[in-house]
């Protein structure tokens, strides 16, 4: 059994579950807007800044929080493989769906200013993620939802 973290240390341990999502998404839109087509580029492209911004933001909230964020990975392993445009696109959902999924905890722990901050990050990755899929989710950052979509995407 897992032990629970001290209430005190929810809002940190959520935060650095964010910036590590945020992480991740920077350096998959990366990868994506590399495959991505042309007409879908500057959707990429405008994407990948909203998550550098938000990865900055979180970086200062970790340290107002008390703790040293966490850093970038080196690199990140693909859920899959990408081969062209459609794989890019099916890609930035993934990852909008482990981003809301990561404010979704940020939310539920948090409270005042950084829960809507965490909130407004939930409501714009799930707006990309049915952006991206060309469908949304009835309840985006509840990973069995995001699940549910993208079964149904692939049938």
């Amino acid at each position: 059994m897992k032990p629970e973290p001290s209430p005190a240390g929810r809002p940190l341990e959520a935060a650095q579950s964010a910036l590590a999502a945020e992480h991740a998404a920077v350096y998959g839109y990366g990868v994506i807007g590399a495959r991505t087509s042309a007409a879908r580029s500057a959707e990429a492209r405008e994407a990948y800044g909203g998550h550098l911004a938000r990865r900055d933001a979180l970086t200062r909230t970790v340290r107002g929080l008390g703790g040293t964020p966490r850093p970038a990975e080196a690199a990140y392993a693909m859920p899959f493989e990408l081969i062209g445009p459609a794989d890019a696109e099916r890609l930035a959902a993934v990852i909008e769906d482990r981003v809301a999924g990561a404010y979704s905890d940020l939310v539920r722990a948090a409270e005042g200013q950084l829960r809507r901050e965490a909130a407004d990050a939930l409501s714009a990755a799930a707006v990309r993620a049915a952006r991206w899929r060309g469908v949304g989710v009835a309840f985006p950052g509840l990973t069995e939802r995001a699940d549910d979509a993208r079964r149904a995407q692939h049938s």
